[in-house]
Parts: structure tokens; sequence; C-alpha cells
């Protein structure tokens, strides 16, 4: 079934899972940083994403790993200039991963649809002014504190609530930014500034975050918390960590499901939601 932006920012309604696609451009990913930062390797990776089902693809030339540090506007860009015209040409949905303006808007131009803000807008004042303006579907993530520093002490009374409570609040920012409702997805932010035990709560208690009224992402691939739990220290070894995460946040409600093996999540949701409906 061929997927369009629309159909991903009504999933709240109709129910349907979307698969993300995650495509690093970068030389320093937690799992899998320089593998795609060249062009030909990325645009290659692209295809067998879009080949194995992905209904979205989710470029990204910043790493946000706990820890990383700050990638310039000016080399986000050249990290895919050559890239994006290639992954929209794939004829899916393509978002790009970034919480700065300047970015967002070579992507818009390039034939991107959604911008994947981890910032949930408040590192460049400019971009939900942006998204508003040119129309564009945002991801608004919720993470404590920065990537540098969002793991040193991540500490909540109720990691749900206040999770739930930050994403209606940029939720609020956004539309008065001109940023219309129904273009806003909302993510949970699992390992962005959360212990072990705060991305099992967020897993478990999606149906509160869906309760706001948007699409709810997940992201879990590969994370640390999934090694924490298995003893995995590869994390390219922790396909059946995420894909049990992903099945977990489907039952609470999620629909957007961002993960790096996206054949396995694409036959995992696809069987448990035929299950489900029977």
């Amino acid at each position: 079934m061929a997927t369009n932006v629309a159909d991903i920012l009504n999933s709240h309604r109709t129910r349907r899972a979307f698969v993300c696609g995650v495509l690093n451009v970068t030389p320093d990913s937690f799992s899998d940083g320089g593998t795609f930062l060249p062009p030909e390797a990325a645009v290659r990776q692209a295809r067998q994403l879009a080949d194995e089902g992905a209904d979205l693809i989710d470029v990204g030339a910043e790493s946000t790993r706990p820890g990383s540090d700050r990638v310039s506007a000016g080399e986000q860009i050249d990290r895919v200039r050559e890239i994006l015209p290639a992954v929209t040409a794939l004829g899916i949905p393509v978002s790009i991963d970034t919480t700065l303006a300047e970015v967002a808007a070579f992507a818009l131009d390039a034939g991107t649809a959604i911008i994947n803000d981890v910032s949930a807008g408040r590192d460049d004042a400019d971009l939900l002014p942006l998204a508003a303006k040119r129309g564009a579907a945002v991801v608004l993530m919720h993470m404590l504190g920065a990537p540098k520093t969002m793991q040193a002490d991540p500490q909540y009374e109720d990691v749900v609530a206040e999770v739930g409570e930050f994403l209606a609040e940029r939720m609020a920012a956004a539309e008065a930014a001109g940023v219309a409702r129904e273009r806003v997805i909302l993510d949970p932010g699992i390992g962005f500034g959360k212990r072990l035990e705060h991305n099992l709560a967020l897993l478990a208690g999606v149906e509160q975050l869906a309760a706001l009224g948007r699409p709810v992402l997940v992201g879990p691939s590969r994370k640390r918390f999934i090694g924490e739990l298995t003893g995995e220290t590869d994390p390219q070894r922790r396909g059946a960590g995420t894909i049990a995460a992903c099945l977990t946040a489907r039952r609470g409600g999620a629909t957007i499901f961002r993960v790096h093996e996206v054949g396995a999540a694409v036959q995992a949701l696809r069987v448990a939601d035929a299950i489900n409906r029977a």
C-alpha cells in the first residue's frame, strides 16, 4: 500500500502502523556511524530500506547520541546535499532529522515533507515558523537537556506525565507559531535523557501520550536500554529487543516506528496487527 504524509498524519485515527527507516549520514552515530556517510552508500541504503517496506525514511546529518557535539548547519547540508534528491526520488515520504531551520529549509527544497526535531522547536526559534510557512509536518520530541549532557543524571517524579505535559506544551508552541495541529507528530524521546526505568515506563505508557490526540512515534531501535536488559553490548545485535519494544508501544497506540532494521519491523507489525484483528 502506497504511503503519503496525509496517511501518516492520520494514523492515530486509522490505527495503521508505519515504519520509518533510519538513514544516518554521520561519522559518529551510535550504531552505524560512518557507514552511510559516503553518498553512494547512503543512497544504496535508502533503496534497501524502501525495498524492505519502509513507509518513511528519516535522514539525519547530526548524531544525537549521548555525549555528541553539535554540527553546524553548513556541515549538515554538505552531508545531505547529494543524498536527498536521490532519496526523495524513491517515491516515499522523507523526513529531515535536524533542529536547525537552515537545514530544514534546504531539505524541504530538496523534497522532504517532514521535519523531525529532537529539540521540539527549542533549539532554533525559526524552525517552527518555517514549518508553518512551508506547510511541513513536524515531529516534536521530548529530550531532557541536550545530547551532550542528557544522560548525566536524568530525574523524573512521573516520567509519563512529565513527558506528556512537555509534548502538550510544545504542541501549543507549534500552533502559536502557525503550525496546524493536524501537522504534528509526537515522540516521547526514548533514550533521550532517560534511565532504563524511564524508557520502560514510557513504552508501557504510550496510551497516555496517544491521548493527546496526535500520532505517536517511538524510536527504541538498538538503544542502550535494550543492552541493559539483555547484556547485548553490540547495538547491531539488538534487533529482537527493538521489535519487542515496538510491539509493546503498538499495543498502547503508537503508530510510527523509527527503526534501523525495517524488514523485521514490517513483518512483526503486520503479523501482530493481523492477530489483533482476529
